[in-house]
This record gives structure tokens, sequence and C-alpha cells, in this order.
């Protein structure tokens, strides 16, 4: 959910900002294959005001997937079929789009994946570029006991190929290492080796998987972005968490204060049958295993867990096309401090649809500006 100050106008990748593009039930919204993108009007700018504006107010927009049983994407619905609450109170609906809007997408790849899942996610790589448009930019971020930026934000072009093939990795090997025992230095003598020349083995540190360290890191990159794009994380994960610095909490604030949903694509052991229910149990020592839904479903985004090399080509087009056609929301409320969460609730007025929108949102502060 975003939040834009009073006296801006909400993203609106329509060039008419007065067409209402509710008015009509026959009404389509337009498709977005073939169409370049059309920015938004520039907001006003209070420099020559000689005054001080201050904002008491925010306009937050709300992206919204609609599917239906088949979990196929409903079009067609207009600013009459939606309602929107607050907090659980009923809000004006002042803004309403079914128009598509261009991505910034920040890439994620863990490489702390079985060597098995790293290879098929490497074969993947050039119809991960494909799913993106002309239009939209597009970042890579890696990460397995640590984070790495590799590219700044650019087209999904040959440059950004050529930097996602020289990104490759094997991944984790099988296997427990041995750190110990007779077979870990050989024979010894009152704890000293009986063959002085005999190589002591180093006990491995412990793999981390810095998943909320690598969401976090994309998420700050990505709040610098325009504002009129659609902002998302594309994670390419298991979903396993350990030894990261920042909490999941920490981490799912910075991405609801700044409008950013996460869409991932689940490997591995995450498109196992039943991931997701055992997931939430946590073994001792092995981390926290159901990260992925939890960040989905709180930021509005969606995700797919597959297993074969096709499966995970098709979920990058499935993936990137949802969260480029969204329905937006747009409404007005007031502006407090961004440590006050808030939650949001969407509704549609007809029967059997799914609806997909983030549970909340911590609003912007007030900004002053001359």
């Amino acid at each position: 959910t975003e939040q834009v100050p009073a006296g801006e106008n909400p993203p609106d990748p329509n060039p008419n900002p007065n067409e209402d593009r509710s008015s009509g039930d026959s009404a389509e919204p337009p498709q977005s294959q073939g169409r370049e993108f059309q920015s938004s009007l520039p907001a006003p700018s209070s420099n020559d005001l000689g005054v001080l504006i201050r904002s008491t107010t925010n306009f937050v927009t709300v992206p919204v997937t609609v599917k239906d049983n088949d979990d196929l994407l409903v079009s067609g619905l207009l600013r009459k079929d939606f309602s929107v609450y607050e907090d659980g109170d009923p809000q004006e609906i002042k803004f309403f789009s079914s128009d598509p809007f261009p991505l910034s997408a920040a890439v994620l790849v863990d490489q702390g994946v079985s060597d098995t899942a790293m290879r098929k996610v490497n074969q993947t790589f050039s119809a991960l570029i494909g799913a993106f448009a002309p239009y939209d930019e597009v970042s890579l971020f890696t990460y397995g006991n640590t984070v790495k930026a590799v590219t700044d934000f650019q087209g999904a072009n040959e440059q950004f190929a050529a930097q996602l093939k020289n990104s490759k990795v094997t991944g984790r090997q099988g296997g427990v290492p041995i750190v110990s025992g007779p077979l870990q230095s050989g024979p010894t003598v009152n704890g000293r080796p009986l063959d002085p020349s005999t190589p002591r083995v180093v006990t491995p540190e412990r793999d981390s998987h810095v998943l909320n360290d690598a969401l976090l890191r994309a998420a700050l990159e990505l709040a610098k972005r325009d504002r009129t794009r659609r902002r998302i994380i594309f994670l390419i994960s298991d979903g396993k968490e350990e030894g990261s610095s920042a909490s999941y909490s920490e981490v799912l604030k910075v991405l609801l204060s700044n409008n950013i949903a996460v869409y991932a694509v689940g490997v591995d052991s995450a498109a196992l049958p039943l991931y997701e229910k055992l997931g939430r149990i946590k073994a001792p020592g092995q981390g926290t295993g159901n990260i992925l839904p939890k960040y989905v479903s709180a930021t509005g985004g969606q995700w797919l867990s597959e297993f074969t090399k096709d499966a995970i080509e098709r979920s990058y087009s499935e993936l990137s096309s949802q969260a480029r056609n969204q329905y937006t929301l747009g409404y007005t409320t007031r502006a407090t401090t961004s440590s006050t969460y808030r939650s949001i609730e969407v509704r549609v007025k007809r029967s059997g649809l799914k609806v997909y929108a983030k549970d909340g949102y911590y609003p912007l502060p007030p900004r002053a500006s001359k």
C-alpha cells in the first residue's frame, strides 16, 4: 500500500487522470500486450509557493489480484464491484484503474538450495529474462550465508542476461561433513595425533540461510525506485531462514511501508507436497521453514511451488503477469506516525472469487515541503 502525501496525484498509467475506468458495465480493462506504458502526470510543485505545506492526509493505493476458482485472473471488474476497509472502517474509493503498471523487480536468487535444485534454476534463467517486458526494470541479488547485490536496476536486456549467467553457482552438496571421531584426524595418543604431520581438520561453520537479510537489502533498494511503478521482489528460494540479523517483523514493516510485494517461486523442499504444513515445524538447528507463504500473504503477492525445470520456467511469466496486471484502488486517509499499523481488507461484491491484497500497511509519516 503506497501513501502519497496530499497535493500529489496518485500513480496513474492512464493518460487522462480524470477518466473513470469504472463507468460502463460492459467496459473491459485495457490489455498490456503490445502497448507502451505511459507515465503518470508529474506531481505539482510547491517550490514557488513561498509557504510551508504540511501534509495531513495520505493517498493510499492498494494493488489487488482477483482470481476465480480455477486460479485464473478475473478481468472486467469495475469500481462498484470493490469495497475497501481500513481498520474495519469502510473507505471511499477515490481512484480505480485496471491498467497494467510497469514493474520494478528485484530478482532474488537463493544459492543455498540443493545442487540438484540449483542446476534446474540455472537452466531457467533465459525464461526468467523473457518474463519481463521492455518497459520493466530489474536488478539481481543472490544470497546464502551472505547477501550480494549483483546488478543495479536496468532493463531485462543482453547485459542483464550476461550478469545473470555469470552469477551461476553450484548448490549445496548433500551429506554430513566429518567434523569429529576417528575418521576426522587419524589415531591419537592422549588426545595428540600419533603422526604429527597429520593435518588438522577445522570444523566447518554452519551454513546460514539469510532470507530475511536478503529481502531487507532488496526492499531498501526498491524503496528508492519510481513510485509510479509496481515494486516487487521476485524470489526464487526454498523458503528456509536461518542466521539473519533482521527479523521477519522488521523486514515486513519495510515492505509494507514502501508498497513492495513478494512474488515467490518455491523450489527444492518448498516444492514438495505438504511443504506448507511441514514448514510450520521448527526442528532444532534447522531454522524456520515457512517464511515464503508468510511474506507472500502479508504483502499481497503470489507464490508457486514448482519442482521441474519446465514448471519453474512457466511460473516466471505467470507471476510477472499477475504482478503487472492488477486492479489498483486508492483512497485518502489521515497521516500519522509510521509506527501505527493499519489493517486493510478488500472485498469483491461477486460470489465465487478470491481476492489477494496485502493485510495492511505502515503509513509514511507526515512530511513538510516548501
